[in-house]
């Protein structure tokens, strides 16, 4: 399988140093919505999808946009360079989620053909939601358009010490969902195998920034605020963080934040 890198949408809020441990106090941060379209044998898959068309004209919650300042340009959007690749929306047959936030799922109108893979509790999550943080993120109106939505529960074989499920069935492309609850409740990774024979895994918004699964573990001040606010479970998102921190020490697994400027400019890299 190819995995190409998107940023689906870049992010600019005031507080450099305090989001990303380094600039100035007021200078603007840099966040990506880092999303993949892998080249499989069934077909095109997107991993994520950033910020959507109709959020880019102009969907997007006033308070979203004054706090996360998206520079909401239609040349990120995932539907623009799924066809700057050569393909058209309709070759895009499945997008597997990490979790229903408006800078993940945004764009599932874009792509109304594609079957839309999500674990179980965080679709239950977003159709019924119970908590303040719950009702403020979820925003229905981006899956309105009636999604053909396909539901998985944990359950299989374990995939380096987590619980895994075959998001795609019996498909031949191996990509897997891994529960990591925390930021979310039904919050998954995403791992696929990548083209030189070892695994990725889209570690979604489990941890935001590279240094907060080095091994010191370290998170900007603000940052983890941040993290800390907007987590269903913050005790199971920690206990996951320690998880991954472990995981990122083995050879042959690369992990992605969904955020992370400095792995994404790695990734186009390498």
């Amino acid at each position: 399988m190819k995995i190409h890198h998107l940023n689906c949408g870049s992010m600019c809020p005031h507080g450099r140093r305090l989001m990303q441990g380094e600039g100035g106090w007021l200078e603007p941060a840099s966040i990506v919505c880092h999303c993949w379209l892998i080249e499989g044998r069934q077909g095109l898959t997107l991993v994520d999808t950033g910020l959507g068309t109709a959020q880019v004209n102009g969907l997007v919650h006033g308070y979203l946009k004054a706090l996360m300042r998206p520079k909401l340009s239609l040349a990120e959007t995932a539907l623009a360079q799924v066809q700057a690749l050569g393909f058209k929306a309709s070759d895009v047959r499945d997008i597997v989620l990490t979790h229903l936030d408006f800078d993940h799922a945004g764009a599932l109108a874009d792509f109304p053909s594609a079957t839309v893979h999500v674990h179980a509790p965080e679709l239950a999550a977003a159709q019924a939601p119970v908590t303040l943080v719950e009702k403020q993120r979820y925003e229905a109106r981006l899956w309105a358009h009636g999604p053909n939505w396909r539901t998985h529960q944990a359950s299989g074989e374990r995939w380096s010490g987590f619980e895994s499920v075959r998001a795609l069935g019996d498909s031949d492309d191996e990509i897997l969902l891994l529960p990591l609850a925390g930021h979310t409740r039904g919050h998954t990774g995403v791992a696929a195998r990548d083209g030189n024979g070892g695994w990725r895994l889209h570690c979604g918004d489990a941890y935001f920034f590279h240094t907060e699964v080095e091994a010191e573990g370290h998170c900007p001040t603000g940052l983890n605020v941040f993290q800390t606010l907007l987590a269903v479970d913050n005790s199971a998102r920690k206990a996951n963080q320690a998880r991954l921190r472990q995981l990122n020490t083995q050879v042959g697994i690369t992990l992605n934040s969904a955020h992370c400027p400095h792995e994404y400019s790695r990734d186009l890299a390498a």
